[in-house]
């Protein structure tokens, strides 16, 4: 598959098989996504890779309160990544005051970078995921024992899919893109 099949191909994944996703598959996509960029080469992506099915039942009832249609997705993939950032690194100078007038919000661009590669990388691999942002921080951050020295952005679940769902139409490009 080339990048723009890739590309192309990746959807979003709610439902998925009972096949069970090998931990080298998932070592595997995550060094892939490590090469992705980050502000000034700091990498401060982390991933945590949930395949207890007590846990991931449990983050799926407890932690999800805000949207329980994400505890459904959660509780039938066969892996939970949770998306975890080091704190205040990126869009940090060395002697800790903020590069940009954007602050610590570059940390946000730099984890998006890097759950979008993890979850091509994924793709590539045969596997379907969908990128959750409903979820309740703090409860998930508890369960996980999540350090104090990160935070959590995103729930990736994981798994082989269970459906095949079309594109969504897209923008013409003309609507996307302007150029001067």
């Amino acid at each position: 598959m080339n990048v723009k099949e890739c590309i192309l191909g990746r959807r979003s994944i709610r439902k998925y098989s009972d096949k069970p996703v090998d931990d080298d598959i998932i070592r595997e996509i995550v060094e892939e996504a490590s090469y992705s960029p980050s502000w000034k080469h700091t990498q401060i992506t982390r991933y945590i890779a949930v395949k207890d099915p007590a846990l991931k039942s449990r983050i799926a009832k407890e932690g999800t309160t805000i949207w329980a249609g994400n505890g459904t997705i959660i509780e039938q993939a066969p892996v939970l990544v949770a998306v975890t950032i080091l704190k205040g690194r990126s869009g940090y100078e060395r002697d800790g005051s903020f590069s940009t007038e954007r602050e610590d919000r570059w940390q946000f661009f730099d984890a998006g970078i890097a759950s979008q590669t993890f979850c091509l990388a994924a793709h590539e691999h045969g596997l379907g995921t969908v990128i959750l942002g409903l979820f309740d921080i703090d409860t998930i951050r508890n369960i996980l024992e999540i350090p104090e020295d990160r935070d959590l952005v995103a729930l990736i679940p994981l798994g082989y899919p269970a459906e095949e769902p079309s594109a969504p139409r897209r923008k013409e490009v003309s609507e996307l893109l302007n150029i001067i």
